[in-house]
């Protein structure tokens, strides 16, 4: 069995620590992103929370108008 020498096991652990710090480096920017990608969701969400509201409230205004434009058309 061949035993590797002082230069390869340098060269080895070389290499295993700048793939682990690129795992590291793509770890912090996915986590990151994942942060602001839930941010965004949240922020979606409410906005449709807010604009359901709003369409709500458009609605039963319209519902009153039409309602008070049939009592015009025909008064009792």
């Amino acid at each position: 069995m061949e035993t590797a020498k002082p230069a390869e096991v340098d060269a080895t652990v070389d290499r295993l620590e700048t793939a682990i710090m690129r795992l590291v480096e793509r770890y912090t920017t996915l986590q990151e992103e994942n942060q602001l990608l839930h941010e965004q969701l949240r922020q979606m969400r409410a906005d449709r929370a807010a604009m359901k509201e709003r369409t709500e409230q458009a609605r039963h205004r319209v519902e009153g108008m039409i309602s008070r434009l049939r009592t015009m058309e025909h008064p009792e």
